[in-house]
């Protein structure tokens, strides 16, 4: 009991709970300003994800920026539940989890997006 106390009190103070609602590459990244600043950006740095809905390939399209770069995207088949939880102006976070100087695309660049509570 005295812990379930100590911990309620602790989430009272707190700024906000953040739940991880996903990890995933960063889906076009050899295509957008992702190759380009690669050795600028850093794991923790905050991205921006901005709904595409309009988006002519696919109607559940995620954009991510990182300081008004666009990177690329949420991967099509990672991005429904990203997409619907804008839609209904959920607050999303999204952080960059891993860099690397790798061959492959999509292992260059992973983030994680969690939902703010």
């Amino acid at each position: 009991m005295l812990l379930l106390s100590l911990w309620l009190n602790a989430a009272a103070f707190a700024e906000s709970i953040k739940i991880l609602v996903q990890s995933s590459p960063l889906a076009g990244s050899q295509y957008y300003g992702a190759k380009r600043l690669r050795g600028e950006i850093r794991v923790g740095d905050r991205l921006t994800l901005t709904r595409e809905a309009d988006n002519r390939h696919d109607r559940n399209a995620v954009r991510v920026d990182w300081n008004g770069q666009k990177l690329g995207y949420v991967p099509r088949a990672e991005n429904r539940a990203v997409a619907q939880a804008l839609d209904a102006g959920e607050a999303l976070e999204a952080r960059v989890s891993a860099v690397r100087d790798d061959p492959d695309p999509w292992r260059r660049i992973e983030f994680e997006v969690f939902l703010v509570l």
